[in-house]
């Protein structure tokens, strides 16, 4: 006869381990953990990829608070002078004086345009500048040839300050006012223009120049409005 022994009626011990979470990466490096939330990415991302791809890779909101203090800490962009294009035109601080209205005017409404362009960049503005000063100047030389950048967003940015002008012309004619001369635009556009080479960050998506129009034009209502000293400019 065989003998078998008790039954047992234990389950087996089996151990169940639950999976562990995911760990969470950058979507950039897909390596290190991310830090800090982008609103570029809108997502999150590690901090060493905010500070490599900001305005490189990445197009930052000129609120984003991580782009608003790596500003404070960039370096104005030396400018080699035998580089820095229409160095005929003489821009003096006594020309700045004297035209101040029409300096500010010039670059609130450039700043305006900027905003309202999606996807613009400050090389996207040094372009429409170059091709505003290529237009006065020939207007200078008695002729009319309006040069038109073959960049779109430049171009839009091109139609919209010719527009602004020619608005400012006809508000000065119709109060009787002393015109605007064409080398006074002339200079007021070669000086932004040696600002934004100074400004601009080199980053391929760097708005530093933009950032630098907010700051001394602000966008506010009166801003908007011709002001009174302009219109005897």
């Amino acid at each position: 006869m065989a003998v078998y022994g008790p039954i047992s009626n234990s389950e087996p011990n089996v151990t169940m381990e639950s999976p562990s979470p995911p760990v969470m990466k950058c979507p950039i490096c897909d390596t290190r953990k991310p830090r800090r939330h982008c609103p570029g990415v809108n997502g999150e991302i590690c901090s060493i990829c905010c500070g490599n791809e900001r305005e490189v890779s990445i197009s930052c909101p000129l609120e984003c608070p991580y782009l608003v203090e790596a500003r404070r800490h960039e370096k104005p962009h030396e400018v080699n002078v035998d580089e820095v294009p229409n160095r005929d035109v003489q821009v003096t601080e006594e020309f700045l004086r004297e035209h101040e209205p029409l300096l500010v005017f010039l670059g609130s409404r450039l700043l305006e345009a900027s905003l309202a362009s999606p996807g613009v960049v400050d090389t996207d503005v040094r372009d429409a500048l170059e091709s505003l000063i290529r237009t006065y100047r020939t207007l200078q030389s008695g002729l009319y040839y309006e040069t038109r950048p073959t960049n779109l967003i430049a171009a839009g940015l091109h139609e919209r300050m010719q527009e602004a002008i020619e608005g400012l012309r006809k508000e000065l004619a119709e109060k009787n006012a002393m015109p605007l001369r064409d080398a006074e635009i002339l200079g007021t556009l070669v000086f932004l223009e040696r600002v934004e080479l100074h400004e601009n960050n080199g980053r391929p998506r760097g708005r530093a120049f933009i950032d630098y129009l907010r700051a001394y034009f602000p966008q506010t209502e009166q801003s908007l409005a011709p002001s009174a000293p302009l219109i005897q400019v």
